[in-house]
């Protein structure tokens, strides 16, 4: 018997990102559609940046999940059209990335605060950051360089 979509979302829920353990691929909106094709599931995921090196990785931890749950056929579609967007982030997600030292997206393009100590007083240093979807700023209250996570 098949497995819901809805229990297989719950399962992919402990999926971390590789580059942002404290966030899983559905809350980052990486993981875009689960359906059940015959006997088949079929996953499509859309990475944060279409140049992402961890594509790969993000596809190989899905897969090993679900076939942890017993599910043995399955296909993992990477689909870059329509590219990912911070729109598809969950507010947890967002938090998270606060709560791990990450500035979440703004509108604004750039970060609201330090996610260290809340200061306003921020500068960019670069437009790249540890990763392609992150720049790298630095607030000049506390001194400390963190990573924002931009909009795309």
């Amino acid at each position: 018997m098949q497995p819901a979509t809805s229990e297989i979302w719950q399962w992919l829920e402990d999926v971390p990102d590789p580059e942002i353990p404290v966030v899983s691929v559905v809350e980052l909106g990486i993981v875009r559609d689960l359906s059940w094709e015959g006997a088949q599931l079929q996953v499509v995921v859309t990475p944060t940046y279409s140049g992402c090196p961890a594509t790969s990785v993000i596809s190989m931890d899905i897969e090993q999940a679900l076939r942890d749950h017993g599910i043995e056929d399955l296909a993992i579609k990477v689909r870059i059209a329509p590219a990912w967007s911070t729109d598809w982030m969950r507010d947890s997600a967002r938090e998270k990335l606060h709560q791990y030292g990450i500035a979440p997206p703004t509108a604004a393009g750039g970060p609201k605060e330090c996610p260290r100590c809340a200061s306003t007083d921020l500068k960019r240093i670069s437009q790249f950051g540890s990763t392609p979807c992150k720049a790298q700023w630095r607030c000049n209250s506390c001194l400390e360089p963190f990573d924002y996570f931009k909009c795309i």
